[in-house]
């Protein structure tokens, strides 16, 4: 079952080390606060050890059902007399949503208006050209902290080094502004566009997939030997990440400093009576 069309790991999908005893008193705090206590909470920070040869034996065998909006797939271990058996593995997006624990609903968009995203990216700060690429390098330290945990937890893709997706900045905007968004569909979305690459597919999400798989099989075999080592979130990296003074400082906005913060109706990005960008 090892042997398949899977190739390289994407080793994004990182946990993200956001204590807080390893956030406070930097500028990052009341962001960390945020994250830890955001509907994306436990997709950040769950310490899942991913074993490379159930992750691999899954995206290997996976498939999906239009018919009933499921993944399947196969997962081996050793039955009592130590011969080798496939279990049937199978998800939909709600059983994703579930062990994320993402807190979005079915009924919730997966689109969201350009015009709106970027009147967010301005609330943050942004310092780059409003129609160009959406780098972390052009927002203050705390906001370059919050995009840099998002997209490395979060993303298909490892990715480059500094530019955001549209829908990372998509999924940012609706947290900060306390707006519905689908995240379990989204990431349901690109594991099912995996599974069509056929014998192009990667190992992606490694930790939301061996999530997947402990909520089904509770007795797989786990070695040390065949622990996945990826380059998860620690203290190390928010230091890298906030190094060097910020030349302009921005200040937190939204459900960031007001967690009872309303959404702006339609695609708003603020109030219609607001004077602030700290509202």
């Amino acid at each position: 079952m090892l042997n398949g069309p899977c190739g390289y790991i994407e080793k994004g999908n990182v946990y993200c080390l956001l204590y807080e005893t390893n956030t406070k008193d930097i500028v990052v705090e009341e962001m960390a606060k945020f994250l830890r206590e955001s509907r994306i909470g436990k997709a950040l920070t769950n310490k899942t050890v991913v074993y490379e040869s159930h992750v691999r034996t899954f995206w290997n065998s996976a498939r999906y059902e239009e018919s009933d909006k499921s993944i399947y797939s196969a997962i081996r271990k050793k039955d009592e007399n130590g011969k080798y058996v496939d279990l049937e593995m199978k998800f939909n997006v709600g059983d994703l949503r579930r062990v994320l624990e993402l807190g979005d609903t079915e009924n919730d968009p997966t689109i969201m208006s350009k015009r709106l995203a970027k009147g967010m990216w301005c609330r943050m700060g942004f310092t780059g050209h409003i129609n160009g690429k959406m780098t972390k390098t052009s927002f203050s330290n705390a906001y370059k902290f919050l995009m840099h945990y998002v997209v490395h937890s979060l993303s298909h893709r490892k990715g480059a080094y500094d530019e955001t997706s549209d829908y990372i900045m998509n999924i940012i905007t609706s947290l900060m502004l306390n707006r519905h968004y689908n995240v379990s569909q989204l990431i349901f979305e690109y594991m099912k566009e995996n599974i069509k690459d056929g014998n192009d597919r990667c190992i992606m999400y490694p930790r939301c997939i061996m999530m997947m798989i402990n909520d089904q099989f509770k007795d797989l075999p786990k070695r040390n030997d065949d622990i996945l080592e990826l380059r998860n979130m620690t203290t190390e990296t928010i230091t890298r990440v906030i190094k060097g003074d910020d030349e302009r400082t921005k200040r937190m906005t939204c459900r960031i400093s007001n967690p009872a913060y309303v959404a702006p109706e339609n695609d708003k990005w603020r109030h219609e009576n607001s004077s602030s960008d700290d509202e």
